[in-house]
């Protein structure tokens, strides 16, 4: 079990050990997903776990639970054996919380996307915060991801998506938005029809 204060991981030097960093990306992308939700109920988000069991990928995906008091993120891979909590994480830019919590905007429906695409999704880096709680807010089912949004939510999340393909220098990254670029602007000619 890992048990750590994400604290520790926020200023690694962009040249310090890969293991150090792939850790503090993998913790930072969990409390995202454990902040884009509710607290108090646990859910499987659409985060793969990044174990390699016997050098093959883990099937499983990370379950999260955010308690309020006190304030840790518990996470587990609900395939293998996985598992860790997450203390220091508040007011940390991964801090995805919503300022007034309530009703989630964009929550009234849900459109399933594929793997690539949700992982897609999770690198963007021209987000805003509601948008990035939406991608985070994923919910993995067995065939693909629920992404919990209306029609304005994802028509924005498209535009992004866009823009950053339109001004990615590398080829594949390209080819990759594009096509998690199609497979979205088709659910929201579905939801719109």
């Amino acid at each position: 079990m890992y048990v750590c204060d994400l604290r520790h991981f926020l200023d690694l030097p962009s040249d310090g050990p890969a293991p150090a960093r792939n850790l503090a990306d993998q913790l930072g992308e969990i409390v995202r997903a454990a902040t884009a939700g509710d607290p108090g109920a646990a859910w499987v988000s659409a985060l793969p776990c990044r174990r390699r069991p016997g050098r093959s990928r883990c099937p499983g995906r990370i379950v999260v639970f955010r308690s309020e008091l006190p304030a840790q993120i518990e996470w587990g891979c609900d395939s293998c054996a996985d598992e860790g909590v997450i203390t220091g994480w508040e007011g940390t830019h991964f801090d995805l919380r919503e300022p007034h919590p309530g009703q989630h905007p964009g929550a009234s429906h849900e459109v399933l996307v594929s793997d690539e695409v949700a992982a897609a999704l999770r690198t963007l880096r021209l987000l805003d915060l509601e948008c990035e709680r939406l991608v985070y807010r994923s919910i993995a089912l067995g065939d693909g991801v629920a992404l919990p949004a209306d029609e304005e939510r994802l028509d924005e999340l498209v535009g992004y998506l866009a823009a950053e393909a339109n001004h990615v220098p590398s080829r594949r990254r390209q080819q990759r938005l594009d096509r998690a670029l199609a497979e979205l602007s088709s659910a929201l000619r579905e939801m719109g029809a």
